[in-house]
């Protein structure tokens, strides 16, 4: 069982890791106007997850940009079929998306 400090939960990242992920992230989305988001997300979260310690299990995630992708597409037709309603969702789907691809390693 994995602890630190005497928790068994805890984050293990650090700051300049987090802002040069973040800012890559960002920086590829707006380069590709919003054409590689998917996989923004996923190198961002897969950073965040496989920093973090529940309960003494370390959590790591398996989504892929690929994955997403395809969700994204459907997300997006759907958002602009119902005129932007279906937007409302979409942050739910990816949360949704994120908990299914994310798992205990130890």
């Amino acid at each position: 069982m994995e602890t630190r400090h005497g928790r068994n939960s805890f984050f293990d990242g650090g700051l300049l890791s987090f802002i040069g992920w973040h800012l890559l992230g960002t920086m590829i989305t707006v380069c590709t106007l919003g054409i590689c988001y998917p996989w923004a997300v996923c190198m961002i979260y897969g950073w965040e997850i496989n920093h973090t310690v529940i309960e003494g299990h370390r959590m790591k995630f398996v989504g892929s940009a690929f994955g997403l992708f395809g969700n994204w597409i459907k997300w997006l037709l759907l958002t602009i079929i119902t005129l932007g309603i279906y937007g409302f969702w979409v942050g739910i789907k990816i949360r949704d998306w994120k908990a299914k691809n994310t798992i205990f390693i130890s």
